[in-house]
């Protein structure tokens, strides 16, 4: 199960925040990469807590040839030709599309850490992974999805926007 999160809480050139991730999909389907299911898009709080628009976020499950390296260029390819700029770390973006796993591979390389490494601690990634892969098992840490999400740190609010189409 190959899957990505997707996050934007700036509006681009191709509209707000939910627009975005819409038109990442019609991006991604364009690149060699069939997107599978997905989750319904959140509404979740900046992480760590800040004073920045609140973020949308989905995670989908997709099917590709390409390997994670290819993939992790081709998703930041189409960060950057949404206007994704990386100023510094957990700045407001446009658009941000995340590797979070590829099958039950591990990698650990500078360029690219599979599954990723700070999904464990992340509402904004279980609780819509949970509604497209709800037995899936963290394959670092051997712990059910359901477990992930009960040990997260408090303090991270994210409320489902709309029922998937």
């Amino acid at each position: 199960m190959i899957l990505i999160a997707l996050g934007a809480n700036l509006s681009g050139p191709h509209g707000g925040p939910s627009e975005t991730i819409a038109a990442a999909h019609e991006a991604l389907s364009t690149r060699n990469m069939g997107i599978m299911t997905s989750s319904r898009i959140w509404l979740t709080a900046p992480v760590p807590i800040s004073d920045q628009p609140w973020y949308h976020n989905q995670v989908i499950q997709i099917e590709t040839k390409l390997t994670p390296l290819a993939l992790l260029e081709t998703l930041q390819n189409i960060e950057k030709e949404f206007g994704r700029e990386r100023a510094k770390r957990n700045e407001a973006r446009v658009l941000d599309l995340d590797l979070i796993a590829y099958n039950d591979e591990i990698l650990d390389r500078p360029e690219l850490i599979i599954p990723h490494p700070r999904m464990h601690e992340r509402a904004f990634v279980l609780l819509p992974l949970h509604e497209i892969a709800p037995d899936w098992v963290h394959p670092v840490l051997k712990t059910p999805l359901s477990a992930l999400i009960t040990a997260l740190p408090a303090g991270q609010e994210a409320k489902p926007m709309e029922v998937v189409a």
